[in-house]
């Protein structure tokens, strides 16, 4: 058997271990090592050496484990419960308020974060409880507040746009500026349908009551600058250093966990508990990443080396198909993988396997990678899995998951046409990295 046919087994043994729930990390390393020791003999154990401390001495993705902890002490900062509140206060006479404020807060906490979990958890104690006191629909709420969270998987500081970079061999700084105006595209889509269905059907986001509103409006104005500073200037300390090109993004990763670190301290939620909690889900969190990143780098090499890859790409292209068939088939290929699977495995072990595809028909590699993330944002949006269902049924145990499911339904479609925008108007994400760059 050649070695290009035993890489193809290698690939159908991984597929087949993933689906019977083995851990993932540890599938790649066993089968890279027993498929490289049976094609390349015993230079597959200088290999795994050599990949392993490559990847783990990659100062980029030092940003994962800065950016992780910066998002787990935000957590637990408070930094938005004061933003939300003067929102409420500002436009709680208008019908659909609750959405905006919610939809907004989530996309200025994406930008602070960059982790979907803690956006949907934090934003799902803050919005549901006020939503459901106020007789919302519980169903577009559930959607306005999981689709808001999740934009921070695409909103940098996102984790996996840093993941992304070093696979796709791609800057994180331009992945980071392509990613701005997709995020707020989307989140603009989620305003105007929440706003749209309360404009037909008031009953779906009646106004708040009079007697909570009554304050004064230097009051209000007050919180709401108090509320917006903190996160602003973390976002500019941030996300601003890294897309002028003034910081690399470890760099920028660092400052965000000064910046964290400061903005926790004087809301007085800075304890060693707090700090001793946040260190340890940290080295939890991007233990898990970079390991899997380690092991399929390695079994990547060791698939590269059998030729494998090439073979792929040589067979695909020979079928003479257009661009746009591969393309689309790729994506929906990751889009069904997101159901059972995490993005990490995703962007770390099967994009790999079409990448050779993808450079040798000179697609541009930010609008994929684009095009790649919204569709994985989409993925927590999705039945039968949609993880953002859970953290919301977490929060709100009597809101019925078929009603989160339904509620949750319209913002997919939104996420749809948020791919299809970035698919037929590339410039969506290739004008500000080529503005800045």
């Amino acid at each position: 058997m050649s070695l290009e046919l035993y890489g193809l087994v290698l690939l159908g043994g991984l597929f087949v271990f993933i689906c019977f729930g083995f851990p993932i990390s540890f599938t790649l390393i066993t089968l890279g090592v027993i498929f490289g020791y049976i094609g390349l003999g015993t230079k597959v154990f200088y290999l795994m050496t050599l990949t392993w401390f490559d990847t783990m001495l990659d100062t980029v993705l030092a940003a994962v484990a800065l950016f992780t902890f910066m998002g787990y002490i935000l957590e637990k900062a408070g930094l938005m419960e004061r933003l939300f509140r003067a929102l409420l206060l500002l436009s709680g006479r208008l019908k659909g308020s609750l959405y905006v404020g919610t939809i907004f807060s989530a996309t200025l906490f994406a930008a602070a974060t960059g982790i979907v979990g803690a956006a949907v958890t934090i934003i799902g104690l803050m919005a549901a409880p006020v939503m459901k006191k106020s007789n919302y629909d519980a169903g577009l709420s559930a959607g306005a507040i999981t689709a808001g969270g999740t934009l921070g998987i695409l909103i940098p500081p996102s984790i996996m746009l840093v993941v992304m970079g070093p696979v796709m061999q791609v800057s994180v700084a331009r992945l980071f500026a392509a990613a701005l105006l997709p995020g707020l595209m989307l989140a603009t889509l989620y305003t105007l349908y929440t706003m749209i269905r309360v404009l037909i059907n008031p009953k779906l986001g009646p106004p708040l009551p009079d007697e909570e509103l009554d304050v004064p409006t230097s009051f209000k104005f007050r919180e709401f600058f108090l509320g917006l500073l903190p996160p602003a200037v973390l976002i500019l300390a941030t996300l601003g250093t890294i897309i002028t090109g003034l910081a690399t993004p470890t760099e920028g990763a660092a400052l965000g966990c000064l910046g964290a670190l400061i903005v926790t301290k004087l809301n007085g939620k800075l304890t060693f508990a707090l700090l001793k909690e946040s260190v340890f889900r940290t080295a939890e969190t991007t233990s898990m990443v970079m390991i899997l990143l380690a092991a399929s780098t390695f079994m990547g090499v060791v698939f590269s080396s059998m030729g494998t890859p090439a073979f792929i790409a040589k067979t695909l292209l020979s079928w003479n198909l257009p661009n746009w068939v591969f393309l689309v088939g790729i994506l929906i290929v990751c889009f069904i993988l997101g159901w059972p699977l995490e993005w990490v495995p995703i962007v770390v072990v099967i994009i790999p396997i079409f990448l050779p595809v993808i450079m040798d028909m000179n697609i541009n590699m930010i609008w994929f990678c684009m095009l790649l993330a919204v569709v994985l944002q989409t993925c927590w949006l999705s039945p039968p899995v949609a993880l953002s269902a859970y953290y919301i049924k977490g929060i709100m145990p009597e809101w019925e998951l078929l009603d989160i499911y339904k509620g949750m339904m319209p913002f997919m479609a939104l996420q749809v046409i948020g791919v299809a925008a970035v698919y037929i108007f590339p410039q969506l994400s290739l004008w500000l990295p080529g503005l800045l760059f």
